[in-house]
């Protein structure tokens, strides 16, 4: 069983693993050495910070300020 980091959001660790294994299993080259499964790849790379959400800021429209 893979530890999620200390301090991060439990659903935010499931989500984004799943988002990558999926990734993986489409063909995507791992970020972490070993021969696992994909979900536990993806696991071990969103532990150990290779592998992080992309935090979307909201756009800014010209004169609607």
């Amino acid at each position: 069983m893979i530890q999620r980091p200390v301090g991060s959001n439990a659903f935010e660790f499931v989500i984004v693993s799943a988002l990558r294994a999926a990734q993986l299993m489409r063909g995507c080259i791992p970020r972490v050495e070993g021969f696992h499964k994909h979900t536990t790849i993806a696991q071990m790379e969103v532990a150990s910070g290779k592998v992080t959400r992309l935090v979307e800021v909201p756009a800014v429209v010209v004169g609607e300020l």
